[in-house]
């Protein structure tokens, strides 16, 4: 008895590569992605090496107040080296914005995903209650929770991390809506698979595009949020340093040694600027707009 003939075309046939796979790599064929990853690249790097190469410790004095002619960048408010506090200063906001975003996407992914599935008045109840968050400003949430309790940085991680998670709830339901409404989900259920296995091996993976675009959208909305808030005091406190803080501490010599003020501002501009130009480059190209020349 012989074995059944295979066609060569089958045989020789590449495995499917996962939808998550082809947008990046139909993302990266655009100029924008490339120039984007390069700049957060970048800015991670200084981040996290930066502090190895800091020609002094951040809490050190190295001259007068707010002098030019002191280090590279000269001295801040206090006689503290402006290089080796932007050199340290990375960790902070780098490290925030991404736990925040990690929380954000974990917890609204959740509430889109069971929104979707429950096909009951549990989608009405979830999404009003994202509605509600979203009537109110981010930044008057933060400040509202960061206010009562203190500057705690765990406190201002879960507050970005919350005010975050209705949006993406809100871009999980729309991707997830039509997922679950196709065959392979009600032949899972027919099976009597478990509603987690459902939502987690069904579902979230076929709505992995659209949130990988929203991912890099958040963390660029954590950036801001984080360095805003540091900026008016509720993140880290002094001396540490902080991007966000060092603005705030230098804004007052702005004119006499601006070093203080324009290389925080300039380093979160251009993480701001990198992420953006990703997210834009994944939108693309989940859209379908390939356009290597832009």
């Amino acid at each position: 008895m012989t074995e059944a003939a295979v066609p060569l075309d089958q045989a020789a046939a590449p495995p499917a590569r996962r939808p998550l796979v082809i947008l990046w790599v139909r993302a990266w064929r655009q100029t924008r992605t490339k120039i984007g990853f390069v700049l957060v690249l970048l800015l991670v790097a200084i981040a996290l090496i930066g502090p190895y190469f800091a020609p002094h410790s951040p809490s050190d004095f190295a001259g007068a107040p707010y002098s030019p002619s002191s280090g590279t960048f000269g001295t801040d408010n206090l006689g503290r080296d402006v290089l080796s506090r932007f050199l340290w200063g990375g960790r902070s906001i780098l490290g925030l914005a991404v736990a925040a975003t990690a929380i954000g996407l974990t917890l609204g992914i959740t509430i889109g995903l069971v929104a979707a599935y429950s096909r009951s008045i549990l989608d009405d109840f979830l999404m009003r209650g994202m509605d509600m968050i979203l009537a109110f400003p981010a930044i008057v949430l933060a400040l509202v929770a960061v206010a009562t309790v203190g500057p705690q940085l765990w406190l201002l991680v879960l507050a970005v991390g919350f005010t975050t998670a209705p949006r993406v709830a809100r871009v999980t339901r729309g991707a997830a809506l039509e997922v679950v409404e196709r065959d392979f989900v009600r032949a899972a259920e027919a099976i009597g698979e478990s509603r987690r296995k459902i939502l987690l091996g069904e579902i979230l993976p076929n709505v992995t595009s659209p949130l990988t675009v929203e991912a890099s959208l958040r963390l660029t909305y954590a950036v801001g949020l984080i360095a805003g808030l540091s900026f008016l005091g509720f993140g880290l406190q002094p001396p540490a340093a902080d991007w966000g803080l060092m603005i705030n501490e230098n804004r007052q010599g702005l004119t006499v040694q601006p070093w203080g003020v324009v290389l925080p501002v300039l380093a979160i501009a251009l993480l701001t600027i990198g992420t953006s130009l990703i997210g834009d480059g994944l939108s693309r190209a989940a859209a379908g707009i390939d356009r290597g020349a832009e």
